[in-house]
């Protein structure tokens, strides 16, 4: 154990801790539905592993005039049919999370919200997802890495919702 003194506000010794360009200060699920809609009998007559299509969408609204704190939401839909077309599930999820920006250049400002925010809110969207599928009785949707630099340069040209996967 180290006999140094530890500063008592922050690592720097100064009021406030050193903080990034880019600040998460919260994170949570907005919005969460699962849906079986043909339950119990999907689960008996489904044989092979239902057909996943994915659509995903990135959303970023300032919180307050004049501040640079940020609300961003990452949808995704994940729409499963079995091999004779009928649903299988439908899971909707909204996570969202509070990002403060800190002298973040304005020419910068759209690919840090919608590329570098939603790329660190990622993972825990994609854990959720994963669970409530399992605990729905289905085989977890583990949904692959996704190029938000792609979605978001391919959304510029459309602002909608688009497909990102077919499982």
């Amino acid at each position: 154990m180290s006999d140094q003194p530890i500063p008592p506000n922050g690592a720097n010794g100064s009021a406030n801790p050193a903080t990034g360009p880019v600040v998460l200060n919260l994170q949570f699920t907005k919005d969460l539905s699962f849906e079986v809609p043909g339950a119990p009998e999907i689960y008996l007559s489904m044989r092979d592993a239902p057909r996943i299509d994915i659509a995903l969408d990135v959303q970023a609204r300032r919180l307050q005039e004049g501040q640079e704190t940020y609300e961003i939401s990452l949808q995704i839909r994940c729409d499963a049919k079995t091999a004779e077309d009928k649903t299988a599930f439908i899971a909707e999820l909204v996570y969202c999370g509070i990002f403060t920006l800190n002298g973040v250049p304005q020419e910068m400002l759209e690919p840090v919200l919608l590329v570098e925010c939603p790329r660190l809110l990622f993972p825990f969207a994609r854990n959720i997802l994963a669970d409530v599928t399992r605990d729905g009785g289905f085989p977890p949707v583990l949904l692959a890495p996704i190029d938000f630099v792609q979605l978001w340069q391919s959304r510029r040209g459309q602002g909608s919702a688009m497909p990102v996967a077919n499982a």
